[in-house]
């Protein structure tokens, strides 16, 4: 559905996402992670077709992604979503519903996703700035787009707004649409990611699956060792943790609890960034 091919991007003497390659394919779920200035939104702006590649190439569906048709094919959420304030939610969904030429019966259901419905009659002015998210994410919702482009669509999101984006990013897998979206946010990398990249200075330094986190922080896993002895606190991968135990045992101490306590995406992406 998403490709990047070397995909390079410089502003004069800056470059923003230097040879970036990856795939996004349909019915997946890809986050991009990375602190600040590391590209992830040169490299979203990108697949929306707002900023011509200066090497490389980026498609969508085989095309590229400035390309008309293309670009009917995804919606595109911005880091910073803004509407004007004299308008409802109401008006600014009915706006770019028929903008998109999408069915009326589509701006009462997505105003129901995003909670926004006691509020919709509202003017914008009036909202908050997850009330904005929320309704920013029920405009990229509106058209049911094969791809969704989503830059930090939780930074400002109370709880229901949460569980609104989740569920939406679940029902689009469910229809085999693809999401590639940003976030600072590493639990919701966990929860709805079957693949994350981690950008740093453009550069792409780590790609995995889901199961490969797992496995990976599985085998970081730290052992809490609590003897007659001493407490002794060992990262261990699972097949090394009874030779150590036994270990342990040949000592003398008596080994009187041990609990494993699992390493967590944080630690990883500290280590990766750094």
């Amino acid at each position: 559905m998403i490709r990047y091919e070397r995909f390079t991007k410089r502003f004069e003497n800056v470059t923003a996402v230097d040879s970036l390659s990856l795939d996004v394919g349909r019915g997946e779920i890809v986050a991009l992670l990375g602190p600040n200035g590391s590209g992830k939104t040169t490299t979203l702006k990108a697949a929306a077709g707002l900023l011509a590649p200066t090497e490389g190439s980026v498609t969508i569906n085989d095309r590229p992604a400035s390309d008309p048709v293309a670009r009917r094919a995804i919606s595109y959420l911005p880091q910073r979503v803004s509407f004007p304030d004299s308008l409802t939610g109401r008006e600014v969904v009915e706006f770019y519903r028929r903008l998109r030429g999408v069915a009326s019966a589509r701006t009462d259901e997505v105003l129901r996703f995003a909670s926004l419905n006691g509020a919709s009659k509202r003017s914008v002015g009036t909202y908050s700035g997850g009330m904005i998210q929320r309704l920013g994410l029920a405009v990229a919702a509106l058209s049911q787009s094969d791809v969704l482009l989503l830059d930090e669509p939780t930074a400002a999101l109370d709880p229901d707004g949460l569980c609104a984006f989740y569920g939406l990013a679940v029902q689009i897998r469910n229809e085999h649409r693809t999401v590639l979206f940003t976030s600072h946010h590493l639990g919701d990398v966990e929860r709805l990611a079957d693949r994350f990249g981690i950008l740093v200075g453009g550069k792409l330094v780590a790609l995995m699956t889901s199961a490969d986190l797992s496995e990976r922080l599985g085998r970081r896993a730290v052992m809490e060792i609590v003897t007659d002895r001493e407490t002794l606190r060992i990262e261990a991968p699972p097949e090394q943790r009874m030779s150590i135990l036994d270990g342990i045992r040949q000592t003398g101490a008596e080994i009187r609890s041990v609990t494993t306590e699992e390493v967590r995406l944080e630690s990883l992406y500290r280590e990766l960034v750094s």
